[in-house]
């Protein structure tokens, strides 16, 4: 990372020098509401950081250096939270779980983790990214572009409540592309911070826009990087349905669920059910409508001839892709090349 942008993350902030004076607990002004402020204890579904005392005025998304020097007791938040590893490392506790964020890594928490930190060193540099639910609206529009289960299945994970797996952590420091989007994106909330006053509506707008793509960009390279994800322990259903939804996508054409049953060592009726489930479809149709999906792009963007596109989405039968093709599209491959 930069070493101007580390020297600026890296600097002591006001409520870190007053730990450093003696301060033996975190300033819980700066989080909680005034109604959470009277000793609740670190086990209390009451002691949640509230989105008012993070996110300002109204703000959809802001960040901050994670709080160094102390340990951060238990905690919800009634935001979505992920915490970037800038250098060194974090040790968080999340639903008893321990992992080591270290330098690269993304931590995504959806509403329902609850997480403790333990103390960070002065070289131990963490960002965290508060957002709210409604930021999010640019950045899935631009996946649906993207017509996969895959990226459905990811964005459920980052923002519905009561599933089984809390927390998305993002193993990709070795992925050069993530580790450039998240520079940038600090680097413009940054300068978005520190230009707050003396701006006008339309510069916030455009720049809250800006943040707002590049966090879809973000999630879109994510997309081809989902063997970098470990989940909750609690969460097997979820590790499952990644592993499968990323073969589909890549082994469209060959996939099979016998196939995928061995590479994961797991009993196919086992994994019908997981999968039923968990998408609220079946193997066979996940599949087919991956293919499908995919058949649809080549009639649109190439001059391959039905034939070989019926072959190439994983339908020797041609004959059988086109019946499957109509009941599905309600017309043929070729008519649905020529209306385009």
């Amino acid at each position: 990372m930069n070493k101007r942008l580390l020297d600026i993350l890296g600097e002591i902030t006001d409520e870190e020098k007053a730990i450093l004076n003696g301060e033996d607990h975190i300033n819980r002004d700066l989080y909680y509401s005034k109604k959470d402020t009277s000793g609740s204890s670190d086990s209390s579904p009451d002691n949640e950081i509230d989105s008012s005392r993070v996110l300002p005025n109204g703000k959809l998304i802001d960040i901050r250096p994670h709080v160094r020097f102390i340990h951060f007791p238990l905690h919800t938040h009634n935001y979505v939270e992920f915490i970037y590893m800038c250098q060194g490392e974090t040790i968080h506790i999340i639903d008893g779980q321990r992992i080591t964020l270290k330098q690269g890594d993304l931590l995504f928490l959806n509403q329902h983790a609850k997480q403790e930190i333990l103390p960070a060193g002065e070289n131990d540099i963490a960002v965290n990214f508060m957002i709210l639910p409604s930021f999010f609206s640019t950045a899935f529009s631009m996946l649906e572009h993207s017509d996969s289960p895959l990226k459905d299945f990811l964005v459920s994970c980052l923002t519905q409540k009561d599933i089984a797996g809390n927390y998305l952590y993002f193993n990709v420091s070795n992925v050069p592309q993530i580790q450039n989007i998240m520079e940038n994106l600090i680097w413009n909330m940054i300068m978005d911070n520190a230009s707050k006053t003396d701006r006008i509506i339309s510069d916030f707008n455009e720049k809250t826009t800006i943040n707002q793509v590049t966090m879809g960009l973000l999630f879109l390279t994510l997309l081809q990087h989902t063997d970098t994800i470990k989940v909750s322990r609690r969460s097997y259903d979820q590790e499952l349905m990644f592993k499968l939804l990323r073969y589909i996508e890549d082994e469209y054409s060959d996939a099979s669920l016998s196939h995928f049953s061995e590479m994961v060592k797991e009993d196919e009726y086992v994994l019908s059910r997981i999968i039923k489930k968990n998408t609220g479809n079946t193997f066979k149709e996940l599949l087919q409508n991956k293919r499908l999906s995919k058949a649809c792009e080549l009639l649109k963007n190439t001059d391959i001839s039905i034939a070989d596109i019926s072959v190439l989405v994983g339908y020797d039968n041609t004959s059988f892709f086109h019946r499957l093709f109509r009941r599905i599209h309600g017309c043929s491959p070729r008519e649905y090349r020529i209306n385009l």
